[in-house]
């Protein structure tokens, strides 16, 4: 007992210690059932297992077709039941070629007009200083001036059918219609007076006349030019210009051409293959047109002002690229003597036929007043 007293001691520091390591030990044994008391009980928390699911592919099925529900027709009485009314298709209007009648070409004024620069590149129609007449003051009413439409101014050869005949005068009747005209008091004008008198209103002889000769035959300066001139006459050749510059011998040569006009003779066109210009696109109108109208001008060196359609046949658009070439008059083969600005692309002509005594073509211009 003793001894182990002694011990203890000896060694009496190691109680203080043991003592704190025991109170550290009790200590932290209660901290630690408070905290654990507070703090809640954190359960693991297992991740759900996904089973996937398959979505079952849907077996089609047939859906058969509704049956069909009968209807009952119900009869339609006769008052019930309606006609439809079939309105009648537009015909077109074909142009009938130009009679020689006692009437009235009402021309349709266009409003739109091609510009043969912008429409053909062969060739274009040339830029004019002149200005175009516009009607100024104009008298009511039309101006009476009659345009004689002469063609061959030959005998027609022997065999010849009856359309050469009826467009054939012979050199001797010509000079006897010329002496009536001069007895009668008629004076020959240009189609450019005529023009500037329709539409500025400017005086105009007192029995003005317009001598006129289609297609352009050579017999027009072997015959025709002479006779002019012997009664101081002029005149109005329309030249279809394809056998002029080929050099057909049946036509003027452009030489004769030359010498015509530095005598006063006034050209005018007739397109230049002489078609029949109805129906027809505007590039074509403007090579048959313009063509024609630029080789005259290129051959007696200034602007030509009239145009005549071949034998009588156009349409509106024809007019309309007569027009718009810089044309300021155009003649037809219909029947009268009565010009008009409103007309101007429209005129009317009195045909001369074969076999017309100056009896007869007196005649013919007292029927036109």
């Amino acid at each position: 007992m003793t001894t182990v007293v002694k011990s203890l001691l000896r060694f009496w520091f190691i109680l203080p210690i043991f003592l704190i390591i025991i109170v550290v030990q009790t200590g932290f044994g209660f901290n630690g059932a408070d905290n654990a008391a507070a703090m809640p009980t954190v359960s693991a928390t297992l991740r759900p297992t996904f089973t996937p699911t398959f979505t079952p592919t849907p077996t089609p099925t047939r859906t058969l077709p509704p049956s069909p529900t009968a209807t009952p027709v119900i009869e339609a009485t006769p008052t019930d039941t309606v006609e439809p009314t079939m309105e009648p298709l537009p015909t077109d209007t074909v142009s009938s070629p130009p009679t020689i009648a006692a009437q009235t070409i009402e021309p349709v004024t266009p409003t739109i007009e091609p510009s043969p620069p912008e429409l053909l590149p062969l060739p274009t129609a040339t830029e004019t200083p002149i200005i175009e007449p516009t009607p100024i003051a104009l008298a009511p009413g039309t101006s009476r001036v009659p345009i004689l439409m002469y063609h061959y101014l030959s005998a027609p050869p022997f065999g010849a059918d009856a359309i050469r005949t009826d467009l054939s005068v012979s050199p001797d009747l010509f000079d006897t219609h010329l002496a009536y005209l001069q007895e009668a008091g008629y004076e020959s004008i240009s189609f450019q007076q005529l023009a500037v008198a329709l539409s500025r209103g400017e005086a105009l002889p007192p029995k003005p006349v317009i001598i006129t000769f289609d297609d352009g035959y050579r017999d027009s300066y072997e015959n025709a030019f002479p006779v002019l001139q012997k009664y101081g006459y002029t005149a109005t050749f329309f030249i279809f210009t394809q056998p002029i510059d080929t050099a057909n011998v049946d036509f003027l040569s452009w030489d004769m051409v030359r010498e015509m006009h530095q005598a006063g003779m006034e050209f005018g066109s007739h397109s230049h293959t002489h078609p029949d210009l109805r129906n027809r696109d505007v590039e074509f109108l403007l090579r048959e047109i313009v063509t024609s109208k630029e080789l005259i001008e290129q051959n007696i060196g200034e602007k030509i002002r009239a145009f005549a359609y071949p034998s009588g046949m156009y349409d509106e658009t024809a007019t309309r690229v007569v027009k718009s070439a810089g044309f300021w008059a155009a003649v037809t083969t219909q029947w009268g003597g009565h010009q008009s600005y409103d007309q101007r692309f429209t005129m009317p002509r009195v045909r001369i036929r074969g076999n017309d005594s100056s009896a007869m073509l007196a005649e013919k211009l007292r029927i036109v007043e």
